[in-house]
């Protein structure tokens, strides 16, 4: 009974190993057939893979306990092994323990979970500022630190989608967020209609839009690349169809986007267009 219970763990181990290691060969895209999470893009992400980690072992310990000993249960007190039980309903050694081992686990858990929350709470001097905002069913963008480039990115339908580009199906947009990497970014987040949420796992980004607030949170780019996200709140019927596209450069690129992103999206004011004038001040 226990070398089938090894065997199933050690492929259970390689199925879930298998994956992070095919995820090294890209950056910030799923992968068909993928279980693990995607390669950690930022020190948010790779601090969240930590704490995902410890849990997965916390878990596996559980598990495996549990297994061993209803196991046990079911081979040392069948009717066959045991005709004559033992009538009793207390110990007090075991419920100590059941009681306390479960104490330290949770702090065990408790302690990083805190930790984890305020490192991804906000950075304290951020070299510079994205705002995004949500609308039925795009995003819209605004660099308020590199004269108020601002403009809406729409996802590429599937008809126009361009393989040979390396545009991917309902994640490629048309107005992809350029970003610098090793840069402090604070992201302010809200939205225009209803609730929406912007996540890029990759990045270990997830934080809400809400209509009439902005949500603060930060990300650090650790190399160039491109990652890939989707709203992650159920927003409507196209709420599968806003997708996020960031390509990450290196600061002397993204300076030489900057002027030229500035004839091009600088002459528009799309959260004004957008009744976003209230939210935007």
């Amino acid at each position: 009974m226990i070398k089938p219970l090894f065997a199933f763990l050690a492929l259970a181990l390689v199925f879930l190993t298998l994956p992070a290691f095919a995820a090294e060969t890209m950056t910030g895209a799923p992968q068909p057939w993928q279980i693990n999470m995607q390669e950690a893009g930022s020190p948010s992400a790779e601090h969240l893979h930590d704490f995902h980690n410890l849990l997965m072992i916390i878990i596996t310990g559980i598990t495996v306990f549990v297994m061993l000993l209803l196991l046990y249960v079911m081979l040392r007190f069948n009717k066959k092994a045991n005709p004559e039980p033992k009538q009793f309903s207390h110990n007090v050694l075991i419920e100590v323990i059941w009681t306390v081992v479960p104490v330290i686990i949770l702090i065990i858990i408790a302690v990083p979970s805190f930790k984890l929350l305020y490192f991804l709470d906000r950075t304290s001097e951020p070299e510079m500022t994205l705002k995004i905002t949500g609308y039925q069913w795009y995003w819209g963008y605004e660099y308020p630190d590199n004269d108020g480039i601002n403009f809406l990115s729409y996802m590429i339908p599937d008809d126009e989608i361009d393989t040979q580009a390396g545009q991917k199906r309902l994640l490629s947009t048309d107005n992809v967020v350029v970003l610098p990497v090793e840069t402090d970014i604070q992201l302010l987040i809200g939205a225009a209609d209803v609730l929406h949420a912007w996540a890029v796992p990759a990045l270990g980004i997830k934080t809400d839009a809400v209509p009439g607030r902005w949500n603060e949170t930060w990300v650090r780019i650790n190399k160039p690349g491109i990652y890939y996200g989707q709203c992650s709140e159920l927003c409507g019927k196209d709420h599968t169809y806003m997708p996020v596209e960031i390509h990450a450069v290196s600061k002397e690129d993204f300076q030489k986007w900057v002027e030229s992103a500035k004839e091009e999206f600088s002459a528009t004011d799309h959260f004004t267009d957008r009744k976003y004038a209230a939210l935007a001040q």
